[in-house]
């Protein structure tokens, strides 16, 4: 029995019919190894690793891998647009409503979607997107100090 290897990041790119440049390689890696992270961060990220990167350049390559499902989007409430590289579950996230700080959760009950709508509709529901806000340890402490 061989044992299953992991993709490279770039023929996780080929296999989404995705053109593989050493930006996207770099970017994917980048939202992989942090932690819902800005484009800003993405930019400065894949900088560190490539040199230079239009801030255009990063939008066009996440939209496309958002596209291809390589990469998450999540946008709370009143805060910019985070990236992840955890993608293919339907967990949820939680976010502090004081420093922004965004952590995963992951499915509170069952299979995707894991919640049932009162009223569906008609839709086929394939996804549920839940936001818990609160306080991280960090501001709750700062609060109550």
């Amino acid at each position: 029995m061989t044992a299953s290897r992991t993709p490279s990041i770039a023929e996780e790119l080929r296999g989404a019919g995705l053109r593989v440049t050493a930006a996207r390689v770099a970017l994917l890696a980048t939202v992989r190894g942090g932690d819902h992270l800005g484009v800003e961060a993405i930019a400065s990220g894949v900088r560190d690793r490539v040199g230079h990167i239009s801030l255009q350049a990063v939008y066009e390559a996440l939209n496309a891998l958002t596209a291809a499902g390589l990469v998450r989007r999540i946008e709370p409430a009143g805060s910019p647009a985070r990236f992840e590289g955890r993608v293919g579950d339907n967990h949820h996230h939680i976010v502090c409503r004081s420093c922004g700080a965004v952590a995963d959760v992951d499915c509170a009950v069952g299979h995707a979607p894991c919640l049932t709508a009162s009223d569906d509709h008609g839709f086929s529901i394939e996804e549920a997107e839940v936001i818990y806000w609160g306080l991280c340890p960090g501001c709750s402490s700062n609060r109550s100090s």
